[in-house]
């Protein structure tokens, strides 16, 4: 197949039955240049109040001997009360659970970059000027 025979597109919207075709198509390869299956799991950890109202949550996934945190949130009225701590603590022995040897993460400057040291982190990367006048910060801890 020639490059003129092939249509590119760019959308706004994400197709669910597309994004799911890339992601198969990218698991397929990585299994097979690996060697190793994926062992992705969907992983969420929340704390509600008594009325239930949502009040603080992590999201991520494990897959691959690491655990994979996308969000960590905390609302505003619990901050600085060890919420955080619980959630991640919590996150963390769940992976530990399903063989997990290593947890990932990033933040913001504008974000908790002081709390993941004090709960076993270590900075590996930044990425300053995102956003701009900030930056990313990655981190990882060894969970064995």
């Amino acid at each position: 197949m020639t490059n003129d025979q092939l249509t590119l597109s760019v959308a706004e919207a994400i197709d669910a039955q597309e994004a799911d075709r890339v992601f198969v198509g990218l698991k397929a390869h990585n299994e097979m240049a690996s060697g190793r299956a994926y062992t992705r799991r969907d992983l969420a950890v929340m704390l509600r109040d008594a009325a239930g109202v949502l009040r603080a949550g992590l999201v991520g996934y494990t897959n691959w001997d690491w655990l994979y945190v996308d969000h960590l949130w905390v609302d505003d009225g619990l901050r600085r009360g060890g919420v955080g701590r619980r959630l991640l603590d919590a996150a963390e022995e769940e992976a530990r659970a399903r063989g997990c040897r290593w947890s990932r993460l990033y933040t913001y400057d504008f974000q908790a970059p002081g709390f993941y040291p004090k709960c076993g982190y270590t900075e590996w990367c930044r990425m300053d000027g995102y956003p701009e006048g900030h930056a990313q910060i990655w981190f990882r801890k060894p969970l064995v």
